[in-house]
């Protein structure tokens, strides 16, 4: 006697296509939430080093024009000239670790409008940059606790405080830590509660619109991002940013060192 088989149960095609739409949909937005986070450390840290490495570099510069302005100034008695002394000096920060950042003039010497004889160092600092393991482990705690993934307030909102402890250990590159979060979650209870049945295309459908917005959201940020001022800096050179602040260290040095023999020439008796 042949063996009957079971009837194969009949499925919508349209919420089986709406299904296999939102978990694409769904593993999009986690890439996309991975990749604009990732970017923001990188800029992020790329600032810190940028103003460390640079910002002495750049008032120093700023200082070196001040004092040009007003060694020239002293010399003409010009009101222009006098005016744009003043300008120059307006715009100068505080530089109160200048020597001991740089290592160049002393304080009274930098008054005196004295020109440094030895080239300026550079201060050794050094951009933290999440590794290959920490991005792993990242990726893989926000496609299992992403806020995002889930529609209960409470537990979105559970999942926003464990999120953003795993995006502090993320940004200091910390793999210990993001293991132990790992764990941690691993043997919590999710929570999540799933949509009922009978409703279940129109909540595939409203998912679906929202992670399409979300996603455009992203992208949006993303953009914004990458147009800011730090943004610019690291599209010059995304493979190399320490070597991109490396050059732009040695062009800042360079003028440095032109603006001082300047300065030399106007206060040399």
């Amino acid at each position: 006697m042949d063996e009957v088989s079971a009837p194969t149960p009949w499925s919508d095609p349209e919420i089986a296509e709406l299904e296999r739409q939102v978990a694409a949909a769904e593993t999009a937005l986690l890439d996309d939430e991975v990749d604009v986070t990732t970017l923001q450390v990188e800029l992020d840290n790329l600032a810190i080093v940028h103003h460390r490495r640079l910002g002495p570099l750049y008032e120093r510069l700023d200082e070196l024009d001040a004092l040009i302005a007003e060694a020239i100034a002293a010399h003409t008695g010009d009101p222009a000239d006098i005016r744009r002394a003043v300008e120059l000096r307006g715009v100068v920060t505080d530089m109160p670790d200048l020597d001991s950042l740089l290592g160049a003039l002393d304080g009274a010497g930098a008054a005196a409008g004295e020109a440094a004889d030895e080239p300026m160092p550079v201060p050794e600092v050094h951009r933290v940059s999440p590794g290959a393991e920490a991005r792993k482990l990242f990726r893989e705690l926000a496609r299992r606790a992403h806020p995002d993934l889930v529609q209960d307030p409470e537990e979105k909102q559970r999942r926003g405080t464990f999120i953003a402890r795993v995006n502090a250990a993320y940004a200091r590159g910390d793999v210990t830590e993001l293991l132990a979060l790992g764990t941690e979650w691993a043997t919590s209870p999710e929570g999540a509660i799933g949509p009922d049945a009978e409703s279940r295309g129109q909540w595939l459908r409203s998912r679906l619109a929202w992670l399409t917005h979300r996603r455009a959201e992203l992208a949006g940020l993303r953009d914004q991002l990458m147009e800011g001022a730090m943004g610019q800096l690291l599209e010059l050179a995304p493979n190399d940013p320490d070597g991109l602040l490396e050059h732009l260290a040695d062009q800042l040095l360079h003028d440095i060192a032109e603006k001082e023999k300047v300065l030399g020439t106007l206060v040399d008796p």
